[in-house]
């Protein structure tokens, strides 16, 4: 199993701007390389909270939590940010919060998963895989127009119409099941061309995007951060694909403007001033990181400091 390489991880700790004594927030523990980082350069003081709704990061997340006293976690989805939060008696007192919205090398690299087809595996794709529906599950009622659909919206898939007509067709003589399957099913109507993705990659992170409601909690999380964040705190977001990402570059590009109801009058009510700085330009991995790290390649950091 791949052993988790943390992205952009120098780059997030200044991003962060930590202070010795300052209190902060990894929202997707993963397997805990940045909260590691995190700790590495907190003082006796400061306190470091995580939080994930994988029970295999809750559970590296315990080992952490069990010998450091500085550090805390929280079981669920990123959704929920503020209830943890408010649990925790820090709301509007966090110096930084992060979000690494990128699924983890053991999830990818555990067949059991069923996140990857490269490893034949369930057909899951649940993060917290104790709840929910698998994405066996749904493809087995799913509609061809809602398969359609989401390989479209989440996946951006020019091929969903021909992708959803295959998976209706396979299912119509036996079970859906496993990882595998899926991939032949996908492959064997997209031809793959020679230094192209896997013509599968579209349809696995569609179906994980749309099982997990990824975009929905993310954008849940994003608006919960403004009364989370103390003033001068700082929002630091790592994406790896476009559909997140054009969420978070809206959500701070939008909070770094003033409402634009009160454009050209002399006075503004604070409610519709900015709350947010953009800080520095987006940020991606350079060669040597994506050399070690492949997965890094797409990933791209953005900043936002609370006004």
């Amino acid at each position: 199993m791949g052993r988790h390489l943390p992205v952009l991880s120098a780059e997030v700790l200044d991003a962060l701007a930590i202070r010795e004594q300052g209190v902060y927030l990894d929202a997707t523990f993963g397997r805990g390389g940045h909260s590691r980082e995190i700790l590495n350069r907190l003082g006796p003081s400061g306190r470091l909270f995580a939080m994930d709704r994988d029970p295999d990061a809750i559970a590296a997340a315990r080992e952490l939590e069990n010998a450091d006293p500085r550090f805390q976690v929280f079981y669920g989805p990123f959704s929920d940010i503020a209830r943890f939060m408010g649990e925790a008696g820090v709301a509007g007192r966090i110096d930084g919060i992060l979000f690494d919205l990128g699924v983890s090398s053991p999830q990818f690299d555990d067949p059991s998963r069923g996140f990857s087809f490269s490893h034949d595996g369930p057909l899951d794709m649940r993060m917290d895989n104790g709840a929910g529906t698998t994405a066996a599950e749904w493809l087995a009622h799913a509609d061809e127009k809602e398969i359609t659909s989401v390989l479209r919206r989440y996946g951006e898939e020019p091929r969903a119409r021909r992708i959803a007509a295959a998976i209706a067709a396979y299912r119509a003589s036996a079970e859906l099941t496993r990882t595998g399957q899926l991939a032949d099913i996908v492959c064997s109507v997209v031809s793959r061309r020679p230094g192209a993705h896997h013509p599968a990659t579209r349809t696995f992170q569609a179906l994980r995007i749309f099982i997990n409601r990824e975009l929905e909690e993310l954008r849940d999380a994003l608006a919960a951060t403004l009364d989370l964040l103390n003033t001068g705190g700082r929002l630091v977001v790592i994406s790896f694909h476009s559909l997140e990402d054009r969420i978070v570059k809206r959500f701070m590009r939008d909070h770094a403007r003033p409402d634009p109801v009160y454009a050209g009058l002399p006075d503004m009510p604070p409610s519709a001033r900015p709350s947010l700085a953009l800080v520095a330009k987006p940020c991606k991995a350079q060669s040597a990181e994506i050399e070690a790290n492949p997965r890094s390649r797409s990933a791209i950091l953005r900043v936002a400091e609370r006004l």
